[in-house]
């Protein structure tokens, strides 16, 4: 979900300028009075200098408090640059939030296709020559893939894409603010309120781009408890559940789909990360649930741990008891 907040003129004329001058190593970026603004350029070392050389111009500009978009050249050949989003833990919580729910609009203001990668970063260290080898190596990790293999891939997702209309839908909230959704994830929510599928959907957020994704799963639930053990207990969770409800003390059965915002306190900085989005996309991931896929939410819970959820308390918010109240009755007169 992005802010409304947008790039400034002056930013784009820095911008085009880091991509014209080859002397210039990098450009930092703020955001200031609602706006994505210039704060300075960083020039390489040397005419001869190489990427972890140079980055030693930007280790001074690097507070342990403070967000900071940085976009570097790295690499020779086009896309020469990648966006660096540096959200350090000390900094405050609005700017956080306002940080990484901009940092996509960076990047598309700019023109996506100048950047060959885009980082998210917490800390200094992630940022020297060591951090950037550490993050390579992750990333050689995944094994390539050959012509064939790609081109069958490429195959694959147009066709996917010409049958679903297309993998991501941008769905627009408001004038300023928008939020790309999978396209099998609106899918399998329109599934929940006509009561097909297996009667749950559960949703992620990709941290990388931002995508509301649909969670893989083939479990089908009917009970609450049954329920609590398909909910992810190390990761943040939208849940959509259809469930039939019986009532403790007799009566009708409902028959209603509930909404279960998990968000489990996980230690480490990929947490961090996740506890930071996923308030921010709560409210959106709902209005798309109930005016893009129709589907109509009897109640919504919000927990940190899954096993907090009980059908004691399912129940109670479904079936609450009410008070009976007895009529008054007016005392008998003496004598009577």
């Amino acid at each position: 979900m992005q802010s409304g907040i947008s790039a400034s003129q002056e930013l784009v004329s820095q911008f085009n300028t880091l991509l014209s001058d080859t002397s210039l190593f990098g450009l930092l970026v703020t955001i200031t009075s609602e706006s994505l603004t210039p704060k300075t350029t960083l020039s390489r070392s040397s005419s001869s200098s190489d990427f972890a050389t140079d980055l030693s111009q930007l280790a001074p500009h690097l507070k342990p408090d403070e967000a900071l978009y940085i976009l570097l050249r790295r690499y020779d050949t086009a896309p020469y640059l990648i966006a660096v989003t540096y959200v350090p833990d000390s900094a405050k919580v609005r700017q956080k939030m306002l940080f990484a729910s901009t940092r996509l609009t960076l990047v598309r203001e700019l023109g996506s296709e100048h950047f060959r990668e885009t980082i998210f970063a917490t800390t200094a260290d992630e940022l020297s020559p060591a951090g950037f080898d550490k993050h390579d190596r992750h990333n050689e990790l995944e094994a390539p893939l050959t012509e064939e293999e790609r081109t069958l891939g490429e195959v694959k997702k147009a066709e996917a894409e010409a049958g679903a209309g297309t993998g991501v839908r941008e769905i627009h909230l408001s004038k300023t603010m928008n939020m790309p959704v999978a396209t099998d994830a609106l899918v399998a929510l329109s599934a929940l309120g006509r009561e097909e599928g297996s009667g749950i959907v559960m949703l992620k957020i990709n941290p990388e781009t931002e995508v509301v994704e649909l969670v893989p799963d083939s479990s089908t639930p009917s009970t609450i408890p049954e329920l609590v053990q398909t909910i992810s207990a190390t990761e943040p969770r939208f849940t959509f559940f259809r469930y039939k409800a019986t009532p403790p003390r007799g009566g009708d059965e409902k028959n209603v789909v509930l909404f279960f915002y998990t968000c489990p306190a996980t230690p480490g900085t990929k947490a961090i990360k996740f506890r930071m989005m996923y308030p921010l996309m709560k409210r959106a991931v709902l209005e798309v649930a109930t005016k893009e896929a129709g589907l109509e939410i009897e109640k919504k819970f919000e927990v940190e741990e899954p096993n907090e959820i009980t059908e004691q308390s399912v129940n109670s918010e479904l079936f609450p008891e009410t008070e009976t109240k007895t009529a008054f009755r007016r005392p008998k007169r003496p004598g009577r």
